[in-house]
Parts: C-alpha cells; sequence; structure tokens
C-alpha cells in the first residue's frame, strides 16, 4: 500500500459517475479540498483536508466495498501528497477542481461509521428545522393526510440534523453488506424514480394496507393512494429510488387475489399528501428501519413457502395452520426455535396462495403476539433439517 496521503486515489469511475456522486462517498470523513475526474483513464484523484481524514475514508473501505450507481469502486492512497495546480492543468480539458465543501467534526465522522457497521435504524421523517433528508425533499414538514389502520401509521423515530451524506452512506452501507458489493441480476441500482404504479388489482379485496404488506419487503413505504377513478390501480411511494427498482422488478407479474399484477414507474415523482392518501411513512411496521442489509438479502419474487418471526414462545404449528388456512392449501409447516425464538416455516400449493396470506395476515395477531411474515426462497422445508 502507498505512503498514506490526503490526496485519495479512485479507479474503475465510470462515465455514469458524476463528481458529486465522487463528493458523496467522501464527505462523510471530513472536508473535500479538491477533486479532479480523469474521465479518460476512468479515476478520479481527490483531496481531503488532512491525512488523518483520507486514513479514515480508507480504512473503513476496507471493510466496505463503495459502490456508486451499482459499480463497485476501488480506493487508494495517491502517490501525490497533494494536488497542485499543475496536477489539474496536466489532466487536460474537463477536469475541475473543487473547494472546500462540507466541515463534519472528527466525532460526527465516528458517529456516521457506527451507523453504518451496525446499520441501526436511520430514519428521518419530515423535513423541517428538526431534521432534513436531501435525499428526498418530498417529506411532510408535519404529519398530516389520514392514517390508516392501526399500528400501520405509528410514530417512528426521527434523527436530527441528518443530512444528505449520511443517508445514502448508510443505504450504500445496507446494499454492499447484502449483495456482496454487487446487485441481483436485472437490478440496475441507478433508478431515481420513488413511485411505483400498480394495475390489474383486485378491487374488490385490495387495499392500502394489503399493498403495504406486500411492498414493504423491498423497502420503506412513504404512502399509497388507491385511485378512484381507475378502482384497479394504486400508486406506491417508496423510501428511494433503488426499493423501488426491487418493487417493481420482483413484483410484476406476481398474482394477487386472482389478478396478475402489472407494475411499473409513475410518471409522478411522488404522491401528493391528501385525504385520500394513506401515511406510512412513521410507521413502525416499515421493514428496513433496522436490519436493512438483512432484508435486502431476502428480497426476492414471491414463492410458495413464507417464513413467520415473533412467534409467541408456546405457540403450536396447529394454531398457525388454523390462522393461515383460509388463504389456500397448505402443503407442510414447521415449527423451529433461532436464537432462542419461535419461528416456522409454511408451504402453499401456490405462490399466489403464499401472497394472499402474507398480505392478508402480516402484521396480525397470533396468540397475542404481532407477526411478521415473509417469503422464504427455500425450495422446500427439508432444508431447513
Amino acid at each position: 500500500m502507498a505512503e498514506p496521503s490526503k490526496v485519495i486515489h479512485v479507479r474503475n469511475v465510470g462515465h455514469e459517475i458524476s463528481e458529486n456522486d465522487l463528493l458523496q462517498l467522501f464527505q462523510p470523513f471530513g472536508v473535500i479540498t479538491k477533486l479532479v475526474m480523469l474521465r479518460a483513464k476512468n479515476q478520479a484523484l481527490l483531496q481531503m483536508q488532512d491525512i488523518p481524514s483520507a486514513i479514515n475514508a480508507l480504512q473503513f473501505y476496507t471493510n466496505v466495498q463503495p459502490t456508486i450507481r451499482g459499480r463497485n469502486v476501488y480506493v487508494q492512497f495517491s502517490s501525490h501528497q497533494e494536488l497542485t495546480t499543475m496536477d489539474q492543468n496536466s489532466q487536460g480539458r474537463g477536469d475541475e477542481v473543487f473547494k472546500p465543501l462540507s466541515s463534519i467534526s472528527y466525532g460526527r465522522v465516528l458517529l456516521q461509521l457506527g451507523l453504518l457497521f451496525s446499520l441501526d435504524e436511520l430514519q428521518v421523517n419530515y423535513n423541517n428545522d428538526r431534521s432534513r433528508d436531501f435525499t428526498n425533499p418530498h417529506l411532510p414538514s408535519e404529519q398530516k393526510g389520514r392514517s390508516s389502520q392501526a399500528g400501520y401509521g405509528d410514530v417512528g423515530v426521527a434523527y436530527p440534523q441528518v443530512g444528505i451524506a449520511e443517508v445514502m452512506m448508510a443505504n450504500a452501507a445496507a446494499i454492499a453488506a447484502a449483495f456482496g458489493g454487487g446487485l441481483p441480476p436485472g437490478i440496475s441500482g441507478t433508478n431515481d424514480r420513488c413511485t411505483v404504479l400498480v394495475s390489474n388489482l383486485n378491487p374488490d379485496r385490495v387495499d392500502e394496507d394489503n399493498l403495504f404488506n406486500l411492498f414493504s419487503l423491498y423497502g420503506n413505504i412513504v404512502r399509497i393512494k388507491l385511485l378512484h377513478n381507475k378502482p384497479d390501480h394504486a400508486l406506491v411511494q417508496m423510501g428511494d429510488g433503488f426499493q423501488a427498482e426491487l418493487a417493481v422488478h420482483f413484483l410484476k407479474g406476481a398474482m394477487l387475489f386472482g389478478k396478475r399484477l402489472e407494475v411499473n414507474f409513475s410518471k409522478h415523482p411522488n404522491i401528493t399528501q391528501g385525504p385520500d392518501t394513506h401515511e406510512y411513512i412513521n410507521s413502525n411496521l416499515n421493514r428496513f428501519n433496522r436490519n436493512a442489509a438483512k432484508n435486502y438479502r431476502y428480497c426476492c419474487s414471491p414463492t410458495k413457502m413464507i417464513h413467520i418471526s415473533t412467534l409467541p414462545q408456546d405457540i403450536t404449528e396447529e394454531e398457525i395452520v388454523s390462522h393461515l388456512e383460509e388463504h389456500g392449501t397448505i402443503v407442510n409447516t414447521k415449527l423451529f426455535e433461532m436464537n432462542g425464538k419461535k419461528q416456522a416455516l409454511v408451504m402453499f400449493e401456490t405462490e399466489e396462495q403464499a401472497t394472499e396470506a402474507l398480505v392478508c395476515k402480516h402484521a396480525s395477531s397470533l396468540a397475542g403476539s404481532i407477526i411478521r411474515i415473509s417469503f422464504s426462497q427455500l425450495q422446500s422445508i427439508r432444508e431447513t433439517s
């Protein structure tokens, strides 16, 4: 490894990666004084204010693969100890130099590193003078609109003064931990549209909470709106563009209540708040507030097998079957314990039956406990033995 320097050399910087993307990657570690894009070589040179800031950045990215717009980038100390005017001019046309952009204290850097390594809850609910998420300018300044069923609209936790670098870095760390630095086949990681249009719904069976239970498998839900002028259509606003892309990718063509869903990106960037929208941004049932990496890892299309957690310790298989059997033919079940907590696998005859059970019974009460349901990627229950 090269001698520590306040200049960081970044490789595999594709044409789709902007200067701002690189700034967001390194701003949590300190002040960035200069940035030179070497477009012809798909590389960049970035100068921190001091060597300790650069060391913190490289130590962190030794443990977390940095990914920008779905592309892995690679970082190391530069052989330059400082970027001079001559260095910048020698790079040719198109290179840009940035003056100091932000100042983040060492203590705040340590806090950020702790958030990323532990993937603890990081949620901003409102854009106001106490908290702000610059990646989502459409957050409300206060809670408005119509809440849904009890539990779905419960107030979450807001972290004051959280900026763009913290939110995007936490998401990047979660995604990197889940997918090993890459992305599932068919996922670009570059989508920035957060709102999804769902059509061909069964208007006699579906409601906002059903859709929340299904779409929350792929990200946090901001709000949902059923379209009264098109009863088989709904809009679902996800927490960010990556989560929306996961939902579109995995749910397109899924069967629900006898209908094959059409799931596409909406032309609307967000859902306008109003009396006909259901608010979920503060729901404690959003799955990606905690253990985001684990939840990303389990994203998949609907399967015949569902996994049930947060079960009471004294639950029986018979009680589980009785709770779910109205939704289809149950082929097999297995009740087991992991880390001292009761969990279960339930296999239905079809994916549609398992999907109906999930959307209707996730967050329902069973023997006094609010249960959590996800799809399992296991092909048979014997695989858990």
